[in-house]
């Protein structure tokens, strides 16, 4: 009998994936309103349950599991759902656990010392300067934000003052209708008093960075990747992910698996996907937790089905339909190494030009396992996109196939000469 999956923000990238599973004849996927509508639009979270609840009740069918994995506020409009629905899935208080900066890093510190120093600021004080237990440099960040969304990296007092008028804007993007999500909840009066609109400030946490993924089953905790995260040389902005990771050794690898094992326990987070963000520092030999998030990253589905055989989806896939997560498989894809790459721009512009739909045919099969996605729309001014990090404007994400490292690379440099954007500057405002 085939199954009703709804996936809130499906999109085609990752329905494509979905659909590479070796039992993906036995689903039918549906989605449950756009990405657009869940990350891009005006209505408060209210209004997306009850549109969500709407669809879900007129669909002539079986509901069978509800997932997605796209970060604020599907994860946390997936645990709603499903809990209404009697659904496997995740707690809502155990997502906002994860997804709330502050409160996640006072449940993470009763079990790890792999932790910056860290407080809250007071968006209110015109003369801020940092708590006496932190020195610069630093990170600023709101208590709710996604894909480095609000971050600002901090190196003196004047910066700091300078970015407290940014964020006093920037914090209430998400941290509005994150109060909606906390209001569903009992709160302990520390998280109650900070609600979703607060400041965090984090000592830098030095090192390369390694993302884990699992998941947590009937009271198991299990580690199914391990991913590089590479940065633009000098800027915070991610150049690619890879993997396996090429950077960590095997001992490091297993020292994230038992420091995640804690946290994932302590967190209380169940029947979930997670990907947990950590910087290793190859000198001192520390380790350091920079987040974790209740969901497996779309941005790796392609690269484990292009290593080990199946995307990360399909171990989502499993928890939500109340099973325990089929075997995993291990290197049985086409490569030995894949990557996501993201093309950037470090300066703002309006698109004038992007590359054609047969300039991009033409590039993916000239280069096997390669995948171009153009993030931009002719006509699009740069700055005006939504859920950019503070540094730079993507452009278009490159997944690629390789042998090694090195061939990763010059096939993505290949890319970059071919892909030919036109972009007009533009200063004013900047």
């Amino acid at each position: 009998m085939i199954q009703n999956v709804f996936v809130l923000g499906l999109d085609e990238l990752n329905l494509a994936s979905l659909r590479e599973m070796s039992d993906a004849d036995r689903y039918e996927f549906h989605q449950l309103l756009s990405r657009e509508e869940l990350q891009e639009g005006t209505e408060s979270i209210p209004g997306l349950l009850n549109k969500a609840r709407g669809h879900l009740d007129a669909f002539d069918g079986t509901v069978d599991a509800i997932v997605g994995y796209w970060d604020f506020p599907i994860t946390m409009m997936v645990a709603i759902l499903c809990q209404e629905r009697g659904l496997p899935s995740a707690s809502l208080e155990a997502v906002v656990k994860c997804e709330h900066k502050y409160w996640s890093r006072l449940e993470q510190q009763k079990v790890i010392d792999e932790l910056p120093a860290f407080a809250l600021l007071d968006l209110t004080d015109d003369n801020a300067t940092l708590p006496e237990h932190l020195s610069y440099p630093v990170w600023i960040k709101p208590i709710k934000s996604a894909s480095s969304e609000g971050a600002h990296y901090i190196e003196n007092d004047k910066q700091l003052r300078a970015a407290l008028v940014i964020e006093r804007v920037e914090v209430d993007r998400m941290g509005g209708p994150f109060n909606d999500f906390l209001a569903m909840l009992d709160l302990p009066p520390e998280i109650a008093k900070v609600g979703g609109s607060a400041c965090l400030v984090e000592e830098k946490a030095p090192g390369i960075q390694v993302t884990v993924e699992g998941f947590s089953h009937d009271g198991e905790v299990v580690i199914y990747g391990v991913i590089d995260s590479i940065r633009y040389p000098g800027v915070p902005s991610f150049l690619r992910y890879q993997y396996p990771s090429q950077r960590a050794p095997q001992h490091i690898q297993n020292y994230m698996a038992d420091v995640s094992h804690r946290v994932i326990s302590t967190l209380g987070l169940e029947n979930s996907t997670f990907n947990i963000e950590y910087f290793w520092d190859q000198d001192t030999g520390k380790l350091k937790l920079l987040e974790v998030n209740p969901r497996h990253s779309q941005s790796h589905a392609r690269l484990f089905a292009m290593v080990d055989g199946q995307p990360n989806h399909a171990f989502m896939l499993d928890l939500a339909l109340g099973r325990d997560p089929r075997k995993l498989v291990r290197r049985q894809g086409p490569f030995h190494l894949a990557g996501t790459c993201f093309l950037r721009r470090f300066s703002d512009g309006v698109v004038k030009q992007i590359p054609s739909a047969a300039e991009i045919a033409e590039l993916e099969q000239a280069i096997p396992g390669t995948t171009v996605h153009i993030v931009v729309e002719e006509g699009e001014r740069l700055s005006e996109g939504v859920g950019e990090d503070s540094f730079s404007y993507v452009l278009a994400e490159i997944i690629l196939g390789a042998r090694n490292e090195a061939e990763l690379v010059r096939h993505y440099d290949r890319c970059v000469h071919e892909l030919q954007f036109e972009i007009e500057d533009i200063t004013e405002g900047v």
